[in-house]
C-alpha cells in the first residue's frame, strides 16, 4: 500500500528544514522545534493538520516582529521548493492576517507561491475583505510571472478543493469575471487550466453565467475556445441544452433520436473485485454530419439502497450520417479510495449528447 502523503512530514524532512532556519537564524532552536512539531497527537494528524502545526510551531520560535519572521524565510525559500513547503505560505495565513500586515503578506504570498503555491493561503483574506483582495489579484493577474498570474484565479476560486470554500463568490461571481477576462488568453497553460477551473466551479452554482461569457468570448482566440471548453466541461457532462449547442453537439429533434443504440454487459453476474467487458454499437441517423459525446453511466447501488450515478465517457466526435459506431470497454468493478461497491442489480446505459439510447443491467456479488 501506497504511503499516505502525510508521511512527507516526517522527523528527518524536519530536521533538515529545522537546520535550514538555524543556518539562517542562529537563534533558532531546531531541536526544540522538532520536538514540539512531533508531539502529543502528531501522528493522529492528517496532511492538512501537520502543515498547520508545523506553520504555527514555526511561528513561535521565529522573531517575534512578522518582517523579521519573513526575512529568515525569504534567507531560506530558495531551497524550499514544492509541495511540502505549503507551509511557507500557511505561515502567512497563520501569522499575517493583520490589517498592518496586509503589504507584508501580499508580498510574501507572491514570493512563496511559485515555490509551493499561494491559493488556499489566499482565502482567509479573501473572505475577511474580499473588495481590497481581489484588488490585489487583479494586480497578480497583470503580473509577468505564470505562477502569480495563476494565483489570481486560483486562489478566488469558489469551489477550490481542499481549499476553504468562498460562498459570497457561489452567490455571486461577478467580483471574479474581471480577473479571468484578464486571463482568458494567457500564453501560459498552467494559467489557462486555472481559468478553465474557476469557470468549472462557477458553472456549478451559476450555470447561466458561465453559458454567457462562453457566447460572448467563443471565437475570439484559440486559447480562449481551449479555455471555455475545459470551463464548460461540467455543463456538457450535464448535457446542458445551452452548452450542447454552443460546442456544436446535435441535437435530437421530436421527430428522430441521433442514433438508434445497443449495449451489452458480459458476464452479467459478477463478484466485487471482478470486471465486465461492455459491448456497445450505435447507428447515427441518416442525413448531415453529428457531433456526439457518447458516454455510458452506471447507477452504482449505495447502502441502505440508494443509487448513485456515475458518467465515463466513451467518445467524442463528428460522425458522417448513417455511419454505425461500435466499441468495447473493458470495466473493472474493484473497489476504490473514493468508490465502494455493494452487491445489488446495477442500471448501465448509454447516453448520445445525454439522452439515454439503450441499457443494461450488471448483478453485483459479494
Amino acid at each position: 500500500m501506497a504511503e499516505p502523503l502525510k508521511a512527507v512530514y516526517n522527523v528527518s524532512f524536519l530536521e533538515e528544514f529545522a537546520d535550514k532556519v538555524k543556518r539562517a537564524w542562529a537563534p533558532f532552536p531546531a531541536e526544540r522545534f522538532v520536538a514540539e512539531v512531533t508531539a502529543g497527537s502528531w501522528e493522529e494528524l492528517e496532511l492538512k493538520g501537520r502543515m498547520r502545526k508545523i506553520s504555527t510551531v514555526l511561528g513561535e520560535h521565529l522573531p517575534k516582529a512578522y518582517e523579521e519572521a519573513l526575512s529568515v524565510l525569504y534567507a531560506i525559500d530558495a531551497s524550499c521548493v514544492g509541495f511540502p513547503y505549503l507551509f511557507f505560505p500557511d505561515f502567512v495565513e497563520v501569522y499575517g492576517q493583520e490589517e498592518h500586515k496586509f503589504n507584508l503578506s501580499m508580498q510574501a504570498l507572491e514570493r512563496f507561491t511559485s515555490k509551493s503555491s499561494s491559493e488556499f493561503a489566499v482565502r482567509p483574506f479573501l473572505l475577511r475583505d474580499p473588495e481590497l483582495m481581489m484588488r490585489q489579484m487583479s494586480n497578480w493577474a497583470q503580473s509577468r510571472d505564470e505562477h502569480i498570474r495563476r494565483l489570481a484565479s486560483e486562489g478566488c476560486r469558489p469551489r477550490l478543493p481542499w481549499g476553504q470554500a468562498l460562498p459570497m463568490f457561489k452567490h455571486d461571481p461577478s467580483p471574479i469575471i474581471p480577473i479571468l477576462e484578464q486571463l482568458k488568453s494567457d500564453v501560459s497553460l498552467y494559467v489557462r487550466k486555472s481559468v478553465a477551473n474557476n469557470l468549472n466551479d462557477i458553472a456549478k452554482d451559476n450555470p447561466e453565467t458561465v453559458l454567457d461569457l462562453a457566447a460572448e468570448w467563443l471565437g475570439s482566440h484559440p486559447h480562449t475556445d481551449w479555455i471555455m471548453r475545459h470551463g464548460c466541461r461540467t455543463l456538457i457532462r450535464k448535457a446542458h441544452p445551452r452548452a450542447l449547442e454552443l460546442f456544436g453537439y446535435t441535437a435530437a429533434d421530436s421527430s428522430q433520436e441521433l442514433a438508434v443504440a445497443e449495449l451489452t454487459a458480459m458476464p452479467n453476474t459478477i463478484a466485487i473485485g471482478g470486471s465486465c467487458e461492455l459491448s456497445y454499437q450505435l447507428r447515427v441517423r441518416e442525413g448531415e454530419p453529428v457531433r456526439i459525446r457518447i458516454e455510458y453511466a452506471i447507477d452504482f447501488v449505495k447502502s441502505g439502497g440508494r443509487v448513485s450515478r456515475k458518467l465515463f465517457l466513451l467518445s467524442d466526435k463528428t460522425v458522417a450520417g448513417g455511419h454505425t459506431v461500435r466499441g468495447v470497454r473493458q470495466h473493472r468493478w474493484a473497489n476504490l479510495t473514493t468508490r465502494r461497491h455493494y452487491p445489488g442489480l446495477h442500471r448501465i446505459v448509454l447516453l448520445v449528447n445525454g439522452r439515454e439510447l439503450a441499457e443494461t443491467s450488471v448483478m453485483l456479488e459479494e
